[in-house]
């Protein structure tokens, strides 16, 4: 139970340090996830909270007044530029 409890306390400590993130620290933490997976045609951006309405949100920074946006760029573009007959 003790072991619990300290693990709990221990989870609360850390979890705002996340949320207070510097934005830019986050994107690149974010960059090497995404390259090493393979993925090359992509942009992330920085916006203020809610303005990412356009793309996929992948993190929160700066006390969650920030977040991080991702799109795809030039891999879907090819993939709606497709012939339709074909």
């Amino acid at each position: 139970m003790k072991k619990l409890v300290l693990g709990l306390a221990c989870a609360l400590a850390v979890a705002p340090a996340f949320a207070k993130m510097d934005c830019e620290t986050l994107k690149g933490q974010i960059t090497e996830k995404i390259e090493g997976k393979g993925v090359k045609d992509y942009s992330l951006e920085i916006v203020a909270k809610g303005e990412g309405k356009d793309g996929k949100i992948v993190g929160s920074c700066d006390g969650g007044t920030k977040e991080i946006v991702y799109r795809r760029t030039k891999g879907e573009a090819k993939a709606e530029a497709k012939p339709e007959g074909k």
